[in-house]
């Protein structure tokens, strides 16, 4: 097993074969489920993992005790790829205390009905768990991203484990660049969320962290100032990159065809960093996380039934449900006898803070005439400025 440190083992589990997180979010490297055995004169086991993998999982956790039995099974979230084998510990070590805050244990009986267990340990915001050398410090943070959620400050190491926070899609072994898949991970899941997270880092910020142990993704050991740094750039929804990010849909190519003139466009007057998205034919959530990371967003869309076409509007959704802000946003419509998508992708982000709409917008109808073009050119320089 993997030591985090000289009395503290990585006991999680990896599923390499899935191809849907929480049937929703694509991932192509699979995803970690991560638990972690704390080793002291009482032993902690913190958090379960899911499902699929519990058998894995307690095989992991016996060869760590190597015959001794834990003592408490700390449950940090109660979403089932955390929670799915907690009876599975329970009826291997019948005398284990489980850990959690009030709302924990309610949950706990809708997730697990018929189910019971002999001992629990109910905690509050700032409670003490000492292990022998190693003391549980417990910070609670509802709506990071479920309400029952806490983390857990171990004092004598500087070790915050952080449940969902600073998480990541893929496997626990598979090495990549951190921020891309934590980003697309934090807007898809976490994103709505950027009052709460705010809260938490606020309390962080009052303890001596020198390692992040999340329940997704890697353990985080060096220049924690950078994972903290976007953390706080993206719940304050600041933009990241300085650029445009187009977004479109395109039946027959026609819009398709402006959006990429004004990308040409944008590179040819020196805009630092241009992006695009096709919604129809790429991952939903690569576009969510680009249209956060981007200060400067084009989107781009045909009328469809007198509506806009299902994949922006699905797009215009997700980002409103994940309280989208902070952007200059520019608008391209097609429409061969009625275009209105336009004027009706500006209602559905009525209501998103501080975006400022540019004129003018493109007004397609069936393909680019004339006058389109004086309208891209406008636009173009209008995003620039």
């Amino acid at each position: 097993m993997l030591k985090v440190s000289e009395n503290i083992y990585y006991v999680g589990a990896s599923d390499k074969h899935l191809d849907l997180f929480e049937s929703h979010f694509i991932v192509p490297n699979g995803m970690a489920y991560n638990s972690y055995v704390i080793l002291d004169e009482k032993i902690a086991v913190m958090d379960s993992i899911d499902e699929k993998l519990g058998d894995e999982w307690l095989k992991n956790v016996k060869e760590v005790l190597k015959g001794r039995k834990p003592d408490y099974l700390v449950i940090q979230h109660m979403e089932p790829d955390h929670s799915a084998n907690i009876f599975k510990l329970v009826d291997e070590y019948p005398d284990v205390t489980l850990v959690g805050g009030e709302m924990t244990f309610n949950m706990l009986s809708n997730f697990h009905r018929g189910k019971t267990f002999k001992n629990k340990l109910v905690i509050k915001e700032g409670d003490e768990l000492s292990l022998g050398k190693h003391t549980l410090k417990f910070v609670f943070a509802p709506m990071v991203h479920w309400p029952e959620v806490f983390v857990s400050f171990e004092k004598s190491e500087g070790i915050l484990f952080s449940a969902d926070a600073f998480g990541k899609f893929g496997a626990f072994d598979y090495e990549e660049d951190w921020a891309c898949e934590a980003r697309r991970y934090y807007f898809g899941i976490v994103g709505k969320y950027g009052l709460q997270v705010q809260m938490l880092l606020k309390k962080a910020a009052n303890l001596d962290i020198k390692m992040i142990c999340p329940l997704h993704g890697p353990i985080l050991k060096e220049n924690l100032g950078y994972y903290l740094g976007l953390y706080d750039k993206w719940s304050k929804y600041e933009p990241e990159v300085d650029g445009v990010f187009i977004a479109y849909t395109s039946v027959y190519g026609h819009t398709k065809a402006v959006a990429l003139e004004i990308v040409e466009k944008l590179k040819a007057k020196g805009c630092p960093k241009v992006s695009t998205c096709d919604l129809s034919r790429e991952d939903m959530y690569e576009a969510v996380e680009d249209a956060n990371k981007f200060g400067k967003i084009i989107l781009g869309t045909t009328t469809y039934n007198m509506s806009i076409f299902p994949h922006m509007n699905e797009f215009l959704t997700a980002l409103v449900e994940r309280n989208w802000q902070n952007k200059k946003v520019g608008f391209i419509q097609n429409g061969s006898w009625a275009p209105v998508s336009g004027k009706l992708m500006k209602e559905k982000l009525a209501n998103c803070k501080n975006l400022v709409f540019v004129e003018p917008m493109v007004n397609l109808v069936s393909s680019k005439s004339d006058a389109n073009e004086k309208e891209i050119d406008a636009l173009v320089e209008a995003m620039l400025k």
